[in-house]
């Protein structure tokens, strides 16, 4: 098992909002984490990631407890983390930026990501590798945060609404460049809202609200669960 999540419990202060959320995937998955806005789906990632650290439960990467741990350690186990807000750095070029984010692979054999392969894999940033992170598109500084996530030569990655704020054909390249991603062995969590372009995309789907994991199942079990959609999500 990649990731594997049981009974965790996060609080902001005195509001308890991760309230006992289990989740798992397999090596390879691309799964996403659906629901409202404020039932938790960003602080699940953040949870796992260390970031906000939770109070109780077990986040296993690969059979290792990460719970308890720095996020740079996590990090250092494998996981990569794409955040919302992007945070790249508007004052360097793309290729900069890309060459901040380098670590080595932390499985031995692994094929590394290399300025090389991103550029090959990814023609738009190669196109724009001398441009300033400032004078990208939205789209093009989402698809930038991904590459120097990958960078770190992570075999899990979480991307936190990739999507947000970006015009319909700009956020299907983004999915489009997530997808490439899966194909070529990374596992995938990722919270998003557009759920008709998620379909296309994802293999396994959570549906979270108040705080827990409500729903769980594939594109079809999805499609067929007519009264949690219409429950739980924004359809």
């Amino acid at each position: 098992m990649m990731l594997q999540v049981n009974d965790l419990h996060t609080y902001y202060g005195k509001s308890h909002v991760l309230q006992g959320v289990d989740l798992s995937l397999e090596a390879g998955q691309l799964a996403c984490l659906l629901g409202r806005n404020g039932v938790g789906k960003s602080t699940t990632l953040m949870s796992i990631m260390g970031l906000v650290p939770p109070r109780s439960g077990s986040v296993k990467f690969k059979d290792r407890e990460v719970l308890g741990r720095s996020p740079h350690e996590v990090a250092r186990l494998g996981l990569g983390f794409v955040p919302e807000e992007r945070r790249i750095f508007k004052s360097l070029t793309v290729l900069e930026n890309l060459l901040i984010g380098q670590k080595p692979p932390i499985r031995a054999g692994a094929e590394p990501w290399t300025t090389e392969r991103i550029f090959d894999s990814f023609t738009r940033l190669g196109e724009r590798r001398d441009n300033k992170g400032g004078h990208l598109s939205g789209g093009e500084q989402q698809m930038l945060t991904i590459a120097r996530t990958l960078m770190g030569n992570p075999e899990l990655i979480l991307v936190d609404e990739p999507t947000e704020g970006l015009a319909p054909l700009v956020a299907e390249a983004v999915l489009e460049m997530l997808a490439a991603i899966s194909r070529q062995g990374v596992t995938i969590l990722m919270v998003e809202q557009n759920l008709k372009a998620a379909l296309k995309l994802a293999q396994t789907f959570f549906i979270m609200s108040k705080g827990r994991i409500v729903f769980r199942g594939d594109g079809q079990e999805l499609v067929a669960a007519e009264s949690v959609r219409q429950k739980y999500l924004e359809v």
